[in-house]
C-alpha cells in the first residue's frame, strides 16, 4: 500500500532523524579482548530516547507536511529494526554500513553522520532543514553525539527539548525545554540545506503506534539506501577506531558487596534486643 500523502504535499520540509540501533540493557556484553560492545547475540531495539526524537519529527510531519528521514549507523542487522521507524509514518532510511565505521567513538561517529547529511543535501529530494536527535543512547549514555554533530556541521542547535514548533514563514524552529520551576522558550533559524539540529529530552513524549496500513510498504528493498564509507568520501583518518581519540583501555569487574543475611530467633522480647544491638553496631560503625 503506497504511503498516504502529507497534509501539506508542496511543503519541501525535510526532517532527517538520526537513530541507533541498540542491544537491549540486559543483553550487553563486552568483549574482553577487543574491549567493544559483543551485540551479536543480543536482541536488538531502537534506542528508547531516538523514539522521543522520531515522534517530535513525525508530529513536526503531520503538523506541517514535508518527508521524515532515518540516518542510522551500523551492520546490515539493524535493517530490520529500522524499518519499524518507517511503519510509523517515516519515509526513508539511510544506513551507514561499512566494516571501516566499527568501532568508533562519538567522535568518529558524529564525523560519519555529518558526512551523510552533507551527502543527502546533494542525493535527497529535497536538503534536510530540521536534524533530530535523542538525548544520549541507552548503550553508552554520553550525551554527546547532537552537539558533536552540530559542531560538524557547524549548525544551531536546541537542546533538550520536549516539544517543537515551527513558524515556516520566517524559518524559525521555537522549542520548549524544561528547566527548574518552569521552562524556557528558544528559537534557532533553518531553512533547507542549512539545517537546525533539534535534542530531544528522554521520555518527553509517547511514541506512536506502528500503522499497519503502511506495514507492508515499509518492508520494500527501495525504502531503504545503504551507503559505505566511499560512497560519504569518508576520511578513512576520521572514521572507525582510526579516528577515535577515545578507547576503553581497560576493563575490571566493580566490587560486589555482598548482603548479611542473618536470621534472628527466639522470644519476641529476645528477637527485639537481638535487633537492637545489630542496628547499634551499624550506626557506630558509620
Amino acid at each position: 500500500m503506497p504511503q498516504p500523502e502529507p497534509r501539506h504535499p508542496e511543503n519541501t520540509l525535510h526532517s532527517v532523524v538520526c537513530v541507533k540501533v541498540v542491544p537491549k540493557p540486559e543483553e550487553i556484553r563486552v568483549d574482553p579482548e577487543t574491549r567493544l560492545l559483543e551485540r551479536s547475540d543480543a536482541r536488538l531495539e531502537i534506542n528508547p530516547p531516538d523514539m522521543n526524537a522520531l515522534e517530535i519529527a513525525l508530529d513536526v510531519k503531520d503538523r506541517y507536511g514535508g518527508q521524515v528521514s532515518i540516518l542510522s549507523m551500523g551492520p546490515p542487522n539493524f535493517e530490520p529494526g529500522l524499518r519499524i521507524a518507517l511503519s510509523l509514518g517515516c519515509d526513508h532510511i539511510y544506513l551507514l554500513s561499512d566494516p571501516a565505521f566499527g568501532g568508533a567513538d562519538t567522535l568518529a561517529t558524529t564525523y560519519t553522520l555529518a558526512q551523510a547529511i552533507h551527502k543527502l543535501g546533494q542525493f535527497a529530494p529535497h536538503p534536510p532543514s530540521l536534524i533530530f536527535c535523542g538525548e544520549e543512547s541507552s548503550d553508552g549514555a554520553t550525551g554527546q553525539v547532537p552537539a558533536g554533530l552540530a559542531e560538524w556541521l557547524d549548525i544551531p542547535q536546541l537542546t533538550l527539548l520536549t516539544r517543537l514548533d515551527l513558524d515556516l514563514a520566517r524559518r524559525q524552529a521555537r522549542g520548549r525545554r524544561e528547566i527548574k520551576g518552569g521552562y524556557e522558550i528558544l528559537e534557532a533559524p533553518f531553512q533547507p540545506g542549512s539545517p537546525c539540529l533539534i535534542s530531544v529530552k528522554t521520555a518527553a513524549n509517547e511514541p506512536r503506534f506502528i500503522d499497519f496500513r503502511i506495514k507492508n510498504w515499509s518492508l520494500q528493498p527501495a525504502q531503504v539506501t545503504i551507503w559505505n564509507a566511499a560512497d560519504l568520501s569518508a576520511d578513512p583518518n576520521f572514521i572507525g577506531l582510526t579516528g577515535s581519540p577515545t578507547w576503553v583501555s581497560e576493563l575490571a569487574a566493580a566490587p560486589l558487596d555482598l548482603r548479611k543475611r542473618i536470621f534472628i530467633e527466639g522470644s519476641p522480647d529476645q528477637i527485639a534486643d537481638q535487633l537492637l544491638t545489630l542496628l547499634a553496631e551499624v550506626v557506630s560503625s558509620n
